[in-house]
């Protein structure tokens, strides 16, 4: 009896995205397959399925139960992997989130999520440990580490835990309708958004993505530089390779131009998932080096985040003779939804529906537009989130029936491509991760220079998109690019390090309304 058979009365029909993921691929005859490349580690189904088990029992052990969340902090190690399923598994809701914050955004994070567990490499844990009494919710936190934790009140070794666990573990009762896990994003508020998916979304995204755009299959191993605490990365380096029974290629390191051509050289990928601004360093690195690099194993390269510039497919191409699948997707639908095709490609575009989903172009009225007439982008398919935790307003401003708005402007052309056009908010996608305006304004403003600023988009001579700041400084400070500098340097400091404003330009005063709101609108013309 397959798990989609088994239904209790008044509970529903069985489904845990653990089983299907990972167990399944035990009952498929490939156990002994590599699922995981990580350093020197090769681990199988069988040893994947084992820690799985074992971190599901970790937690039953600690009394966590059924609905209750926990927030990773995690690399992309194995036990990311094995942290995921093993609390899916139990019917527990995984948080992963972002390993470059600052330490007031964990603190958000598990206050927001009120995440009873906490799982978090060493490292991330000695920036926070010093706020642990500013987390109410928390009661357990588990560190991992490569060499043995001492074991306090709350604070708990992780392979000290697993190597007492149990390696049998039967499912939780969950069915389609359950929560699975959560993903952060930020809104346009600059407030992260805690996105609740359920427990089939993973599924949905495989069988219409991973399955009809990449026709992945059990003898593909995938890479992706963009890290697994993303949406997109989630989908590319664990549920897309264990959906297929394939293998991952896992990358602690930071993605760096070196470290992503010595990987895919080391551990001959098949399928390379990355982002724009990667793509065009990557590009920058072999032509200024002269170096050649062996992509030879891959069949396929995926891009995702921001727009990919045309002059990047085209270099690519010619470097490597590979192509790069262009799309779109968000943390709220899961991954891709709007996709180039192999052989099908239009360089610019974001290519067609992904099949599985619809999609549609609508004015401020709702009414679908025609082709050429750029307007709000809405996403129809069973991988969109059920909801934002927490936030009753804007779930009925984003959550449309069955539509999701996106926030995204677009426009079609005739022969069904998509053609991004900007957003309908003021948000900027840096390096494909969303950042608000206002909390660089915000960061900005605590400098002791500064009277005024307003940040915006500014499209880079390979139009990728950087945030740009206008700032009015106070009486008797002279502008100077050291100064420009200085200011760059504190908000690193202050915020994770991709927010900072790559441009800084000084005025003597911003555009304002009447009543003295800023007009970010003449500062982009």
């Amino acid at each position: 009896m397959t798990q989609t058979e088994m239904k209790l009365n008044g509970i529903g029909t069985y489904y845990n995205a653990s089983f299907q993921f990972i167990d399944e691929n035990i009952n498929q005859g490939l156990g002994n397959r590599v699922a995981i490349y990580h350093q020197d580690e090769e681990i199988t189904y069988n040893q994947l399925q084992r820690n799985v088990n074992k971190f599901g029992n970790v937690l039953k052990e600690l009394g966590v139960e059924s609905e209750q969340r926990l927030l990773m902090v995690c690399n992309d190690t194995p036990e990311f992997i094995s942290t995921f399923f093993g609390a899916v598994k139990i019917g527990a809701v995984p948080i992963p989130v972002n390993t470059i914050m600052q330490p007031g955004d964990y603190e958000y994070f598990l206050n927001n999520s009120r995440a009873r567990v906490l799982v978090i490499h060493e490292e991330h844990w000695s920036e926070i440990c010093h706020l642990r009494s500013r987390f109410p919710y928390l009661k357990e936190v588990i560190i991992i580490s490569n060499h043995h934790i001492v074991s306090e009140k709350g604070v708990k070794d992780y392979h000290f835990l697993m190597n007492d666990a149990s390696e049998y573990l039967e499912s939780a009762y969950t069915t389609v309708n359950d929560s699975a896990f959560w993903l952060y994003t930020s809104g346009s508020t600059g407030e992260p958004k805690g996105v609740i998916h359920l427990q089939k979304s993973m599924e949905n995204c495989f069988n219409s993505y991973a399955k009809n755009i990449l026709d992945i299959q059990s003898d593909d191993i995938t890479f992706s530089a963009s890290k697994l605490f993303f949406a997109y990365g989630l989908g590319n380096g664990m549920y897309f390779p264990m959906g297929a029974g394939a293998s991952t290629v896992l990358m602690s390191d930071r993605s760096t131009p070196e470290n992503v051509f010595e990987t895919i050289e080391q551990y001959k990928p098949t399928i390379f998932f990355g982002v724009p601004t990667l793509y065009g360093a990557m590009i920058n690195l072999a032509e200024e080096t002269g170096k050649i690099f062996d992509l030879s194993s891959i069949r396929i390269c995926v891009s995702a985040g921001e727009a990919l510039p045309s002059e990047y497919v085209r270099k690519w191409k010619k470097l490597f003779n590979l192509d790069i699948l262009d799309g779109i997707g968000s943390t709220e639908v899961n991954h891709i939804f709007l996709s180039n095709k192999i052989g099908e490609i239009q360089p610019g575009s974001t290519g067609k529906v992904v099949p599985g989903y619809e999609a549609k172009i609508v004015n401020e009225l709702g009414e679908t537009l025609p082709p050429n007439e750029p307007g709000d982008l809405l996403i129809k398919g069973e991988s969109i989130a059920s909801n934002y935790w927490n936030l009753h307003e804007v779930n009925k401003q984003r959550f449309l029936g069955e539509w999701f708005h996106t926030g995204d402007k677009y426009y079609t052309d005739e022969k069904g491509y998509f053609w991004y056009y900007g957003r309908s908010d003021d948000m900027i996608k840096v390096s494909g991760i969303w950042v608000s305006p206002i909390e660089i304004e915000s960061s900005i403003l605590h400098h002791q220079s500064v009277l005024e600023v307003a940040v915006v988009p500014e499209k880079s001579k390979d139009n990728l998109i950087k945030p740009k700041a206008f700032i009015v400084l106070k009486d008797g400070i002279e502008p100077s690019e050291n100064l420009a500098n200085e200011m760059k340097q504190f908000v690193k400091e202050n915020l994770a390090p991709y927010k900072y404003p790559r441009i800084i330009e000084f005025i003597d005063e911003l555009p304002k309304t009447a009543t003295g709101k800023i007009q970010r609108f003449k500062l982009t013309e």
